[in-house]
């Protein structure tokens, strides 16, 4: 934006900055643009001990407005994200850039194991209702369910919390998360029912019972093949070599998806770290893409 001002280019479309809120915690912020916001979600608490609504206030926003900044389908003409890849391809092939071709779908539940609280020392083995072992179980069913399919399908057991959490007691609770991601909606829905079919098993064997509930789901997007194109020969024409690929992150392009066409341009991430200290990217690919940025919207704009 400002090398278009300091170029004095106006552009045919108007040209809207946007910072969205919130994009770790469930891309709140463009999801709401989409309409995609669930009233349950605003009740929903986070680690500051406010639940997300009440966050809102406290910035100062107001959640029950929420719907008037919903977007239409066709309000508008192009939507582009440049990201660091988060994953190691780029780096190790040395690719100067990332063609997004899509990006995957995303679903999170919280999972409640019951059994219970007794002495460690004093109830026999075969005695117990350990919610832990159950847990435990529930997180080997979760690994392996995700392996042995066919597909590029990702399952993972983010949070564990044990309670009491003391050495000398049976954890007679333990709440976890449980997260699916694919490129297809159905593709989560088919591991999430494969290992929801084999908790009963799971409760019968530990005495243990589970409660799981769905608290955010961020549908899988395609790029526009248009604008696909349009970021790889921008990338071509500045001598930047290009591989097209899936995103196994989340974005906020692919809320913008549900309402208008979205490209992503990726850089490398060194080592493909992603959400670690360590995490860094070269100043010359940020460089890079930021070209690949600004050349993509200036085609975009004459088309």
């Amino acid at each position: 934006a400002a090398s278009l001002a300091d170029g004095f280019h106006t552009t045919r479309h108007p040209l809207e900055v946007v910072i969205f809120s919130n994009e770790e915690g469930g891309k709140t912020g463009s999801r709401a643009l989409a309409g995609e916001v669930e009233d349950f979600e605003l009740d929903i608490m986070t680690a500051s001990g406010f639940s997300i609504g009440d966050g809102l206030r406290r910035l100062g926003g107001d959640p029950d407005r929420l719907t008037e900044v919903r977007r239409s389908p066709g309000s508008i003409e192009a939507f582009l994200e440049l990201h660091i890849e988060q994953g190691a391809v780029l780096d190790a092939d040395e690719i100067d850039v990332g063609v997004v071709e899509g990006i995957v779908g995303i679903m999170r539940w919280n999972v409640v194991v019951e059994g219970r609280t007794n002495h460690a020392g004093t109830t026999p083995m075969d005695r117990r209702a350990d919610a832990m072992v159950g847990a435990a179980q529930f997180i080997n069913l979760v690994h392996t369910t995700a392996r042995r399919m066919s597909g590029k399908q990702v399952a993972t057991v983010g949070r564990l919390e044990a309670e009491p959490g003391v050495p000398n007691v049976i954890p007679g609770r333990v709440a976890m998360t449980l997260e699916i991601r694919d490129l297809t909606m159905a593709g989560i829905e088919h591991v999430y029912d494969e290992i929801h079919s084999n908790l009963f098993r799971i409760e019968t064997e530990t005495d243990t019972s589970f409660s799981i509930q769905r608290f955010y789901t961020s549908r899988a997007a395609p790029t526009a093949p248009q604008i696909r194109e349009v970021i790889e020969t921008s990338a071509q024409r500045l001598g930047l070599s290009t591989h097209r690929m899936p995103s196994g992150a989340g974005h906020d392009a692919q809320s913008i998806a549900l309402f208008a066409p979205v490209g992503m341009i990726f850089v490398p991430s060194i080592s493909g770290i992603s959400h670690a200290p360590e995490e860094n990217t070269e100043p010359q690919d940020i460089v890079n893409g930021a070209n690949v940025l600004l050349q993509t919207l200036l085609e975009l704009d004459k088309r």
